[in-house]
């Protein structure tokens, strides 16, 4: 099929949802430039997401001792947030492939955010691990929803930029979660309060999301030229049922994700819950030093979401292929993130600190791109399928090298960590680049052989 022939036909489809809601479309007014309404949610309800699991964190500090959590029992949970985390990420996928994104959000919501106000009445280690065990059940949904909206509300020469201001929600989250929690609520109203307001942000946002999201053929609030810009270049719109995670699973794309996640997302997570630790254990950064100081490497990561999908998109909008834009960015990445192991060298702590901000820029440079190779090569009905499986393969990797790292520092030290971890980054960039071959979307004889395939 021609792209021509594929772009008349998504127009029709698409004219037949518009004819069916024009009525209602009269009634309401269009919202100009809705899909950056509804990205602007994405962004905050990541960022939400990310302050109420950093808030475990900065506040068990407090209230650890008073109920009486030791360091090991800590760990314990920390693992079991992760390990329903990863579990959830394809269970949700698929949750969200099959119901949509107005009610997967609704579900993920309603959880995680239960689950974070809960956290106010814990009095031991049964409640604490059970509540951190569904705070990251719920959590979980929010990533391969997202990679879901953008594949629907974004052109493809935009997705990396849609991806990059939701990761950016992220980064943004690990920048004002200490600001919030750590300096302003805990303070003030104490570390029982705190759970329930940062937990009541999530139900807030709830509203503004089911007021303005319906899907792109449904929403009345959706100009027509809105629309007929997002489907330029797309081929044909079907409703097909969500594949089957054997059909995915048995191409060689679905597996170039997989991989290239299980092998580079260990590097966010090690900085994240080891940085802290790291500045006070090697760099002996003080709790106000670290204060101070940690929230830079997570600025740099913001910045590095926002140029990595803004790249892309120059790239794809000057005739660049997909294939060439994608690897190009994400190899240079890549490049970035070795210098984590001129980190681990570095005689100055704020050397040490700056090459590490140029990491977690590459990664985000990185992961603003990769998570948006499911709507690249696949239909909308298999994108929250690969993206949940990536998030999964993620998980499991990262919870791996999290645990094994407390034994490599007490042997070897921080710097054989920070040195496996820069490896790791070409490595998955090479992966990456060789197995999912050409980067361009499955015609629509491998569309139907997918989508039908049990």
């Amino acid at each position: 099929m021609t792209a021509r022939s594929s772009n008349s036909s998504s127009k029709m489809q698409y004219q037949e949802d518009s004819d069916l809601l024009s009525g209602e479309t009269r009634q309401k007014s269009t919202i100009s430039g809705l899909r950056w309404w509804i990205i602007g949610l994405i962004f905050l309800v990541t960022c939400i997401n990310y302050i109420d699991r950093s808030s475990i964190g900065l506040l068990v500090t407090q209230f650890g001792p008073d109920i009486g959590i030791t360091s090991r029992q800590y760990g314990t949970i920390g693992a079991l947030l992760l390990m329903a985390y990863t579990l959830s990420q394809s269970v949700s996928g698929r949750f969200y492939d099959r119901y949509g994104a107005r009610l997967g959000f609704t579900v993920s919501i309603v959880i995680w955010c239960a689950a974070a106000m809960a956290h106010s009445a814990i009095t031991g280690f049964t409640g604490f691990a059970a509540c951190s065990f569904f705070l990251g059940l719920g959590e979980a949904g929010n990533w391969p929803g997202a990679a879901k909206v953008i594949a629907e509300w974004f052109p493809q020469k935009e997705r990396a930029l849609g991806m990059a201001i939701f990761n950016g929600g992220a980064s943004m989250g690990g920048v004002v979660a200490p600001l919030l929690v750590a300096r302003f609520l805990a303070p003030m109203v104490g570390w029982r309060i705190s759970f329930l307001l940062i937990g009541a942000l999530g139900f807030v946002w709830l509203v503004a999301w089911l007021a303005i999201y319906k899907p792109l053929s449904q929403n009345p609030r959706v100009s027509q030229q809105e629309r007929s810009y997002i489907l330029e270049g797309q081929p044909a719109v079907t409703q097909l049922p969500a594949p089957s995670l054997v059909s995915l699973l048995s191409l060689r794309q679905t597996w170039g994700i997989l991989l290239a996640r299980f092998l580079v997302d260990p590097i966010w997570w090690l900085y994240m819950l080891w940085l802290p630790t790291y500045l006070k254990e090697v760099r002996h950064f003080s709790l106000k030093d670290i204060g101070a100081s940690a929230w830079v490497p997570y600025f740099a990561a913001a910045i590095g979401s926002l140029f990595g999908g803004w790249l892309a998109g120059r790239f794809i909008s000057h005739g660049v292929s997909i294939n060439v834009a994608r690897k190009s960015v994400t190899g240079s990445a890549a490049c970035f993130m070795t210098l984590g192991i001129l980190a681990a060298r570095a005689e100055s702590a704020y050397s040490a600190l700056a090459f590490i901000s140029i990491v977690l820029f590459g990664f985000q440079m990185w992961i603003s791109n990769v998570q948006t190779l499911p709507s690249d090569f696949f239909s909308n009905s298999a994108v929250g399928s690969v993206a949940g499986m990536g998030g999964t393969a993620a998980g499991v990797s990262s919870l791996i090298f999290n645990l094994s790292t407390a034994t490599l520092v007490a042997h070897f030290g921080y710097g054989v960590v920070l040195t496996i971890a820069g490896v790791l980054a070409p490595i998955g960039a090479l992966v990456l680049i060789f197995l999912v071959g050409n980067i361009h979307r499955l015609d629509n004889t491998d569309a139907r052989l997918i989508s039908t395939a049990h």
